[in-house]
């Protein structure tokens, strides 16, 4: 190590209390990080793209320092599914400070790992407080049923009105209407166990009607519209 000669120059002044890192909550216990692999943690975080076209949903579970599980979730951006699916096989088997440097392949995707990164390491992560932290495969319960991302999409215009796409209960298959032509229900069909009972021998017909569900006053409606037709 070089010093430059005003340092070389200078007196030792003793350097008084020495009390390490403050401790931040891991997994039911109290740590004092110093090094990677003292860091673990399942925790959530949302990235972005710079021309903000896109965004990610990451959720990585991490044991000593090493990502054990990850969960890449993406919306708004075609390019970023097959990003997703890249830096999904990339992200498990390295250490949090390798993930951090390593390219995601996608924008948002290194976003996330930014915040999350930030998050971990201060001790913010969503197990901090559960005795040992989380399973591998807790990550799995942040989907809906048949392991499907629950997703919000709604449409709408000043002149047409509101149009609801898909919720957390499935893909929107009717908007019920009351009297006053306002929305007062919606019928959807469950994708993901739809799909689920197909897979498992199911006729589609009767796994379609099996997984139709309904919210609201969808029985009492005065009128009902396909929001993708009408």
């Amino acid at each position: 190590m070089n010093y430059t000669h005003e340092v070389e120059q200078m007196c030792v002044v003793a350097k008084g209390p020495h009390h390490g890192p403050a401790p931040i909550p891991e997994e039911g216990l109290w740590v004092k990080a110093k090094q990677i692999g003292d860091i673990s943690g399942l925790t959530h975080g949302v990235g972005w793209c710079a021309p903000q076209q896109g965004a990610c949903k990451l959720t990585l579970n991490i044991k000593k320092g090493i990502v054990e599980e990850a969960l890449v979730e993406t919306l708004g951006c075609s390019g970023m599914t097959h990003s997703a699916a890249m830096a999904a096989e990339i992200l498990p088997g390295k250490t949090i400070l390798e993930c951090l440097n390593t390219d995601l392949v996608c924008d948002a995707i290194n976003t996330a790992m930014r915040e999350l990164f930030l998050q971990i390491v201060y001790g913010r992560s969503q197990s901090a407080f559960s005795e040992e932290g989380l399973s591998i495969g807790a990550g799995l319960e942040d989907l809906g049923k048949g392991l499907r991302s629950q997703i919000g999409t709604m449409y709408s215009t000043n002149v047409k009105g509101v149009r609801y796409l898909e919720m957390a209960e499935g893909y929107v298959t009717k908007i019920a209407l009351d009297e006053n032509g306002e929305v007062c229900g919606y019928q959807f069909v469950k994708l993901g166990k739809m799909m689920e009972d197909i897979r498992h021998g199911v006729n589609p017909t009767e796994a379609y009607e099996k997984n139709i569900g309904q919210y609201g006053r969808f029985d009492n409606a005065a009128k009902y519209i396909d929001p993708r037709e009408e």
